[in-house]
């Protein structure tokens, strides 16, 4: 493997390469002439580094969509469909927390205790709180807000949506697995049917 075998061995692995997560690995794939190297490694195993829109998170992609890739991709669709509104109730809770109009992308800081009092001190945002909270993807069985809230970042510090830069502080940062996340919703969105179009880049076995 060539001198960029750690980066290669990360991805093949399914892990998000960011700014937020893996600033190193993030800045070498900026660079073509790197990018062109990790691809050409690449290649055999049908897999080249994709990117979302604004370039702000890659990722390992298909090269051909053969049978069987396709039989994997349409069953991990699926699953996906189940994680998917979960995790866009809690952008469009936060998103509201904030008073902002942007859904948060990579970089963006979420702070605990913000969201927590203003839950807290809204009804409404508190029974959706609670509600979501209670889904099987976070699955809290209190209906403490301040546990509920806690019990949904640590779900999605577990599946990479968030860092934790300081365990002194309450706040998390989010990384661009947030992003994919929405460029991925906007393509299931205008995809009318299954099974995926060739060109499309599609996250293998995505840890939704």
């Amino acid at each position: 493997m060539n001198q960029y075998g750690p980066l290669i061995e990360y991805l093949l692995q399914g892990h998000f390469v960011c700014a937020i997560t893996q600033d190193t690995y993030y800045r070498q794939l900026q660079d073509e002439a790197v990018l062109e190297q990790v691809n050409h490694y690449l290649a055999p195993l049908n897999r080249y580094v994709a990117f979302n829109e604004d370039r702000t998170v890659a990722y390992l992609a298909w090269v051909t969509l053969n049978d069987t890739v396709r039989d994997g991709l349409e069953q991990h669709i699926s699953q996906v469909h189940q994680s998917l509104l979960p995790l866009l109730e809690w952008m469009l809770l936060v998103q509201e927390v904030s008073g902002g109009d942007a859904l948060m992308t990579a970089g963006d800081i979420l702070k605990l205790a913000d969201i927590i009092q203003r839950c807290e001190d809204n009804p409404s945002l508190r029974e959706r709180l609670n509600k979501l909270a209670q889904d099987r993807y976070f699955n809290s069985a209190s209906h403490d807000v301040t546990m509920q809230v806690r019990q949904i970042f640590r779900r999605l510090v577990e599946h990479g949506y968030v860092i934790q830069p300081s365990r002194e502080r309450q706040n998390v940062m989010v990384t661009g697995k947030m992003d994919y996340l929405v460029e991925l919703v906007r393509f299931l969105k205008d995809e009318e049917q299954l099974p995926i179009e060739e060109e499309v880049a599609v996250q293998e076995g995505m840890p939704l």
